[in-house]
């Protein structure tokens, strides 16, 4: 296998600066969601990085609860974040509420193609960050899915690696990664930052 010629930067675990104030709600969210992850045992570790635009890798990916922990972690950090979710989710009644809450809409049609319908999402946004959990499920798996990857690549924009660790009960932002083009070569250094982490349900999380 190749050496991935990646571009690594570490984040400071030292302190956990949010990104900067986008007015009174972002504030409030702030608060509150620091508060609950504060009462709740969570401590967080790492500055936000002064990127517009990633895909955040969010793992480990084992129980729904980690979509609320998320959730909180991107408030305090005053982040919105997305996410990809079925066309269908964002039609009827509540679609524009599903849509204000981060879904992007994907035709998941043997005839759309997601990485390209991604980058275009990216091209038409000033900022994104697209959370992705790379498992794709929170049964245990092995293997996980790349499209992460090649999203990043396609949109041409860095991941951003979040480890949601309940072994310490930390949510880290560990390292920006601009990938090489190379899935295979930069994996294994991407994996790596997860082989210490546990998942809400341990024995369903694999980081290598």
């Amino acid at each position: 296998m190749a050496e991935s010629s990646a571009r690594v930067v570490l984040i400071d675990q030292s302190s956990a600066r949010p990104a900067p104030s986008r007015g009174l709600v972002s504030d409030i969210v702030h608060l509150i969601c620091g508060g609950f992850l504060s009462m709740s045992g969570w401590k967080v570790r790492g500055d936000w990085p002064a990127i517009d635009k990633m895909v955040l890798v969010a793992a480990p990916h084992t129980s729904n609860w980690d979509g609320l922990n998320m959730l909180a972690t991107a408030g305090y950090f005053r982040v919105k974040l997305r996410w990809m979710g079925k066309a269908s989710l964002t039609k009827g009644p509540f679609g524009g509420l599903i849509k204000w809450l981060g879904c992007v809409p994907i035709d998941r049609s043997a005839a759309n193609d997601v990485v390209k319908a991604m980058a275009d999402a990216f091209a038409a946004a000033d900022r994104m960050v697209l959370a992705i959990p790379p498992e794709g499920t929170r049964s245990a798996t092995r293997e996980w899915k790349t499209g992460f990857y090649h999203i990043a690549c396609a949109a041409n924009v860095p991941i951003v690696l979040s480890v949601l660790d309940y072994g310490w009960r930390t949510a880290s932002l560990a390292a920006v990664v601009y990938p090489s083009g190379d899935y295979e070569a930069d994996l294994p250094l991407i994996r790596a930052f997860y082989a210490n982490a546990k998942g809400k349900h341990r024995d369903k999380f694999v980081a290598a």
